[in-house]
């Protein structure tokens, strides 16, 4: 089991992450046993990561999650 990073605070549920090992922007949704949990923003399956793997996203980032988001929604696809 790996020892929280006092170094690296840990972000408040609900934050969008990128996980640079999937190229890919989820939702924290929490920690546990030093990994990070994060879900798909459209929903669907969480999973984790090292925290080192995760960095803030940028703006272009958060609004391509979101409007993708917006579109599954418009189809749909999420409630």
């Amino acid at each position: 089991m790996n020892a929280p990073d006092p170094s690296r605070p840990v972000p408040e549920v609900g934050a969008l992450l990128m996980d640079v090992t999937r190229d890919q922007v989820g939702k924290f949704r929490g920690e546990w046993a030093g990994r990070w949990a994060l879900r798909p923003v459209k929903g669907g399956v969480e999973w984790d990561v090292e925290p080192g793997d995760v960095r803030p996203v940028t703006a272009e980032q958060r609004l391509r999650a979101e409007v993708g988001k917006a579109n599954a929604r418009s189809r749909g696809e999420i409630a």
